[in-house]
This record gives C-alpha cells, sequence and structure tokens, in this order.
C-alpha cells in the first residue's frame, strides 16, 4: 500500500499531508483499504517513512472528504455510506453538474473550453495503455473544471465538496462502464454544446454522460456486499459485518 513514492516531490514540502492523503486515497479506491477497514496511524506512518503528524492530517483531510470516518479512542475506518446516502449524493451532484454546464455557457472563456477539449484528447489519446486509476482522476478534473468555468465560487465548492464525499462510488461506477469511446464522445457532445453557447445542450449532454449514476450505485453496492461490510457512516461507532 504505498504509491507515495510515485508522488511528485517525495517526501518533504509543506504539502505533505495532501500527498499522504492521495497516497491513502488511490489505496480506498484501489480496495487495498476496503469499507470497513481501520487505518492504523502508526503502521502507516511508519510504512511511508512519514512522522504520525502528517499522517494523522491526511487522515483529517479523508474525513472530512467523507472517505474516512474518526472514531473516538479508535484508529479511523473506511466509510461505507449507505444506498440512500450515495443516492441522494448523486441526485444532487447531477444537477450541480447540469447547473454548472448551464452557466460556463454563458461565463467560460473560450481559453477555458479549449482546456477540457485539450484535456479529452488526451484522455482520448491515452486512454488504453493508461492506469484506469489516473484515467479517473482525469475525467474527475474534466467534471470540476466545467464547475469552475461557471466562475462561480459557491457552486464550485458545493460541487467539489460533493464529489469527494462520491469518490469511490464514482470510481468503481466509472469501472463498470469503462469504455473510451463512450467517455471521449460523451465529452466531446458537452465541450459541443459549451462552444455553441447552448445551455439546454449543454445540461442534456451533462444528463446523457451521467444519467445513469443512480442505476450504476446497485452494482457498488452489490461490490461492497461482496465484501461483507454493511453501511456504516459518519455518526456510527463501529462498521457491521455481516
Amino acid at each position: 500500500m504505498n504509491e507515495l513514492n510515485d508522488l511528485e516531490g517525495g517526501f518533504h514540502g509543506d504539502n505533505l499531508p495532501e500527498k499522504i492523503a492521495h497516497s491513502l486515497r488511490r489505496d480506498i479506491l484501489r480496495g487495498r483499504l476496503n469499507p470497513g477497514d481501520a487505518i492504523k496511524e502508526r503502521d502507516n506512518a511508519e510504512e511511508l517513512g512519514v512522522s504520525r503528524t502528517p499522517m494523522r492530517e491526511a487522515i483529517r483531510i479523508l474525513a472530512q472528504e467523507g472517505l474516512v470516518i474518526l472514531r473516538r479512542a479508535r484508529s479511523p475506518i473506511v466509510a461505507n455510506p449507505s444506498f440512500k446516502t450515495l443516492a441522494d449524493q448523486v441526485e444532487v451532484m447531477l444537477n450541480l453538474e447540469k447547473l454548472s454546464a448551464e452557466i460556463a455557457c454563458r461565463a467560460a472563456s473560450d481559453a477555458e473550453i479549449d482546456e477540457i477539449c485539450d484535456l479529452t484528447q488526451v484522455m482520448s489519446d491515452t486512454f488504453d495503455e493508461s492506469d484506469p486509476l489516473d484515467m479517473f482522476e482525469m475525467d474527475m478534473r474534466f467534471h470540476a473544471l466545467i464547475a469552475r468555468m461557471s466562475h462561480n465560487e459557491t457552486l464550485a465548492d458545493m460541487h467539489t465538496a460533493l464529489l469527494q464525499r462520491l469518490w469511490r462510488a464514482r470510481y468503481l461506477t466509472a469501472m463498470e462502464k469503462r469504455n473510451r469511446q463512450r467517455v471521449v464522445t460523451q465529452h466531446t457532445a458537452i465541450i459541443e454544446a459549451m462552444r455553441a453557447r447552448d445551455p439546454q445542450r449543454a445540461a442534456a449532454a451533462i444528463h446523457t454522460h451521467l444519467g445513469h449514476l443512480g442505476e450504476d450505485l446497485k452494482e457498488v453496492m452489490k461490490h461492497d456486499a461482496a465484501l461483507g461490510v454493511e453501511a456504516c457512516e459518519q455518526g456510527d461507532d463501529t462498521p457491521v459485518f455481516k
């Protein structure tokens, strides 16, 4: 469970907790840390060759994102939100994404639209040989950029916060339907609508791209059920095993 060596900048600098959080986040997505698993602060710090202070700060970052649950006098655990929680979040996310695209049609500069176009081209060119997790992170950057292109800080911040909470679910659903042509075609439809400055068309393209998330969540829950872990969310004391 160590991808920190692959992170630019190594083990030093003020952003060390963020780097550790990124490494742990990827471990959660890869299934190296499963829902309900305890994250041992001391063991993980020793494994990564860092002190416990930045490890503790990294865990707090993940707790703020909803990926980890902090427990009093006990090791934190990987969160496993209920289907209802995820479904509620997906419903809000879909509408935030559509609203972001609508506003960005009016507010985004041509250069900003060029940026997501360039990103989609990189995804197209490198899809087959790239690590699926790297490709997922590029995909999420595409959506985060659209939210920022709205130039509405409140909307963009809400989108970021919700995307963080859905990070694992989005990854698992993306793996269920991992297809280069689908991703590139649907991203291109969004970009073309934005270039045309057509808010309704952009929102429709977002819906086509993300409208399946609710159904795909059922597959995510089957994945977690196979691990033998029931829902465990902030406020719960312990994970529940079947």
